[in-house]
Parts: C-alpha cells; sequence; structure tokens
C-alpha cells in the first residue's frame, strides 16, 4: 500500500503532536557511513563531501526518514583549542583541553562556524544533503555537544568534575570556601559554550536543516547527580532552547544512559525532540512526555542494532512501538550512534519494523 506521507511530512507531523501514516525511522549513523566509504576514517571525518556522498548513499539504501549530519562529539572543541586526535576505526577523540583553570576562561574566542574546521567541513555535509534530498527527507544537522559537554571539554573532563564537586558543596553541611566563586566561574565558562553551541546551531538551519540538535552524555544520571543536572546543565539546555524557538527552530536534545529521573526536566526544557537511550524505562518515559515531546530512540545500538541478528531487532522495535508510539510522539531509531560494523540487513529490519508496526 502508498504512504500517506513523505518523510519530512511524517516527521514534521509527529514532532507537532499529529498523528502520522506511521512511525518515522532515524539513523544515527555517520560511523557506519565511514566504514562503507572505504576511506580511512580520519580522512573521511575531514571532508565534508565524502560524509555528505556516505549519507545520502545510506539514505538510498535504507530509505530512513531522519538524517542526523555529524562527524563526533568532538567538532565545537577543536574549533575552540583543543587537541582532537583522528581515530582509525571510530569518531574523533578529545585528548586535550583548550584551558587549564577556570582563570583562562578569557582566552577563549567564539569560533565562527563557516570558517573554523572541522564545523566549516560539517556545514559542507548538511548543506549538500540538504540541497539534494531536504524535500525527501527530514535532515538534523547536529550542533555537537550541549554547552554542559562542551565546557567539560574545554576544561578538561577531569578539572571539570572536580570543579562541579567543589561548587555544588554549597548545598551541603560544609561547602567548600570557594564554592561560591568556583560556582559563579563555571556559569561562565557554561555562559561562553552557550553561545559556542547556539551560534553553530543557527548555521546548521541555514544550511538547510529541518531541526538541528545537541549531545548532553555528560549531564546524564549515569555521571552526574540529578541535583547536579539541574544547577549546571538544565538552565543552558533551557535557554538554547528557547533562543532557537524565538525563531521557529526545532532542537533535538540527547542525553545517553538511563536518563528516567530527569526526563520530566528535559521535557521541562521545552526541547521538541528528546534522544533518549535504550536503558530509560519507557512506560514511565511515555507518560512523562506524552502530549508534550517527541521520543527519538531508543533501540540498543550496539546489543541489539549491531551485534543482534534481525529478529532481535524486529523484537525491539515492535517493543518500543507499542509502548512509546502509542498516539504518536515517537521517531523510532538507535538510541546512540551506531557502531561503524553495524550489518545492513539489520538496519532493513529497523525500517521495515516501523512500517510493519508502526502504521496508524
Amino acid at each position: 500500500m502508498p504512504e500517506r506521507m513523505n518523510s519530512v511530512e511524517r516527521t514534521y507531523t509527529v514532532i507537532h503532536g499529529g498523528i502520522p501514516d506511521r512511525v518515522p525511522v532515524d539513523l544515527h549513523n555517520f560511523m557506519m557511513t565511514a566504514q562503507a566509504s572505504g576511506m580511512p576514517f580520519p580522512e573521511y571525518f575531514k571532508n565534508g563531501e565524502a560524509m555528505a556522498e556516505g549519507q545520502l548513499r545510506a539514505w538510498r539504501e535504507f530509505g530512513h526518514d531522519v538524517l542526523i549530519l555529524e562527524n563526533g562529539t568532538a567538532a565545537l572543541a577543536e574549533a575552540c583549542g583543543c587537541q582532537i586526535e583522528y581515530m582509525d576505526n571510530t569518531a574523533p577523540v578529545c585528548h586535550g583541553p583548550a584551558i587549564r583553570s577556570l582563570d583562562e576562561i578569557d582566552k577563549l574566542k567564539v569560533p565562527d562556524p563557516y570558517t573554523a574546521f572541522p564545523l566549516n567541513e560539517n556545514l559542507k555535509t548538511t548543506r549538500i544533503v540538504a540541497n539534494e534530498i531536504g524535500k525527501q527527507a527530514f535532515i538534523i544537522g547536529r550542533a555537537d555537544q550541549g554547552p554542559f559537554s562542551l565546557a567539560a571539554m574545554l576544561l578538561g573532563m577531569e578539572q571539570f568534575l572536580m570543579q562541579l564537586s567543589v561548587a555544588d558543596s554549597t548545598r551541603g553541611r560544609r561547602p567548600h570556601p570557594q564554592a561560591e566563586e568556583t560556582a559563579a566561574k563555571l556559569h561562565r565558562l557554561l555562559e561562553f559554550a552557550l553561545e559556542v553551541t547556539t551560534r553553530y546551531a543557527y548555521a546548521q538551519i541555514e544550511q538547510g536543516a529541518h531541526a538541528t540538535s545537541i549531545g548532553e552524555s555528560l549531564s546524564g544520571p549515569d555521571v552526574c547527580s540529578p541535583r547536579t543536572y539541574k544547577m549546571f546543565e538544565w538552565a543552558y539546555a533551557k535557554k538554547m532552547v528557547e533562543k532557537l524557538r524565538s525563531d521557529n527552530i526545532l532542537l533535538a536534545y540527547h542525553i545517553c544512559g538511563n536518563a528516567t529521573a530527569i526526563v520530566p526536566d528535559m521535557v521541562d526544557t521545552g526541547a521538541g525532540i528528546l534522544e533518549l537511550d535504550y536503558k530509560v524505562d519507557m512506560p514511565l518515559v511515555k507518560q512523562a512526555t506524552a502530549g508534550k515531546t517527541t521520543i527519538l530512540g531508543p533501540v540498543d545500538p550496539s546489543g541489539v542494532l549491531a551485534l543482534g541478528d534481525p529478529d532481535l531487532v524486529d523484537l525491539k522495535s515492535k517493543e518500543a512501538i507499542e509502548v512509546l508510539g502509542v498516539n504518536g510522539g515517537l521517531i523510532l531509531g538507535p538510541g546512540c550512534a551506531l557502531p561503524p560494523a553495524t550489518p545492513p540487513e539489520n538496519i532493513h529490519a529497523l525500517v521495515e519494523a516501523a512500517k510493519k508496526y508502526g502504521v496508524y
């Protein structure tokens, strides 16, 4: 039976609270496209044209509705002066901070995404893909890491977490003597990171993306307490959402791990899409999000999509649709980035599951 909507119509319908013809499907597959290209990963992730061709090739093969365009989680960090290592078989990794202490914040400069590498190459990818299939597929031009995770890279993960511990002691019985001063400095760093991330998000939309997104994996309950999340991450995500929404720009908001405890707070940011991991409690998430936002996910990218078989993919997709897809509100896909060697037959099974179980 012919489908009643194309991918753009289907995805917009879900995001705006309507009932589409079926559940849309997303692939978070930038590492898969690198593997399929046959190019060395470092060369591929530095080349906007190659990344665009990889995404277009995957879309032609799998026919998914939503494309997330990025080259990993270190693009903004590199543009701000962090030391980045381009790996042979995975995404680039941040190995060195841009500053050594919170007293060096003034040394940081907001990069111009149109000229700063690798942001300019990522924008090239979005521009090419949007020009080619922007009327047929829904494109999310990722704005890389959100303010909290970017701030951690700029200062260095260990130092950032140590300073968070000092600042968070203001609520304890014995606050650290530098707690308030440290908290103020952290907020300065977070404001800088917010400006960097927001500017890049606008640039992604200017290239033709339908929406943009941020990842805030470090702020989830697997790493930070809900209290720390609320004190040092939530307000910046909310500011970013509100700024973008004032210009009718959609933001997808991603946190890895079991984010169940903070999903109501994530909803309260006003983000149009929440990208959630397979670890979340699906019934509780549906209860917290129904009629308020859209869930993207939550199929396990490693244990199911990369290491499972088509039957397991079918089963887990069906389970997700039956809980999270009731009355709309779901974009089916992996809860995080797909490993490079994910079998193509499992991706076909994911797409087919939406057509089999997700018809309204």
